[in-house]
């Protein structure tokens, strides 16, 4: 039967999504307990890789096994051989030619700042800390200069093993709220698009964090975009700000 697991993760202590020998990943942790459960190796497919410390509320896998058993059941053997930074959240059948990453359609990543002098404890895996105060009007129009279907060489990382770099940015949205854990500003950022490069979510927030210190104007930022020019693009923001939110089928 054919599985797709909902995951959710905290990615701190983890070397990112995809397998690598000797060091501890999501697929590699899942790949081990549904292992353990089947009693022979099992293949799991993700719907895409994260990078080490990047979290997930919607991560999507999936998995085919000889063993007839519920969702319900799989859930439980699962996350009890896993530990507690990692939890398959839910459990479905699907159809046998489902696949967690050929199968999708979109995706969408949320981006924590905490705008502050100080940054809470209980923020530093999951947002970045941005001392100086942030201008979200002028980060709110630097956004809509990356809706639609662009090429994102200028946004993504030298090597990369996409057969393109065209993608489409479906829906962009920046608001901020009062934090309560430490009494200060909480700006989310939340980016959805038909697919997306590996470090692309990261560099456009480094470069919307310029646009909102007042360093880099508009028109520098349409350069990056349609020159595909690297030198015009903020730093990449940390991995501890980004999780996956969700992936759309």
């Amino acid at each position: 039967m054919n599985y797709k697991l909902t995951i959710q993760y905290d990615g701190t202590d983890f070397h990112g999504w995809q397998i690598q020998d000797e060091l501890r990943t999501v697929q590699g942790e899942l790949t081990r307990a549904l292992s353990l459960i089947e009693g022979r190796p099992v293949i799991v497919h993700g719907s895409g890789r994260t990078d080490a410390g990047v979290h997930a509320e919607g991560q999507v896998a999936s998995a085919q096994l000889k063993r007839q058993i519920t969702p319900e059941k799989l859930r439980a053997a699962i996350n009890g051989n896993l530990d507690g930074d990692l939890r398959v959240m839910g459990v479905e059948v699907v159809a046998d030619d489902f696949h967690a990453r050929y199968s999708a359609l979109g995706k969408s990543y949320l981006y924590r700042v905490v705008n502050g002098p100080v940054i809470s404890p209980f923020w530093r895996h999951f947002a970045q800390h941005e001392a100086r105060r942030l201008d979200l009007n002028r980060m709110r129009q630097a956004a809509e200069l990356f809706l639609g279907t662009h090429d994102w060489t200028a946004f993504s990382a030298a090597q990369s093993e996409a057969e393109h770099r065209i993608r489409t940015i479906t829906g962009f949205e920046i608001a901020e709220h009062a934090e309560g854990l430490g009494h200060t500003r909480l700006i989310r950022i939340e980016i959805s698009a038909d697919g997306f490069l590996r470090y692309m979510v990261r560099m456009i927030v480094g470069t919307l964090l310029e646009a909102g210190r007042g360093e880099v104007n508009d028109q520098a930022i349409e350069r990056a975009i349609t020159e595909a020019d690297r030198s015009l693009v903020g730093p990449t923001a940390p991995a501890c700000g980004l999780t996956l939110l969700g992936v759309r089928y």
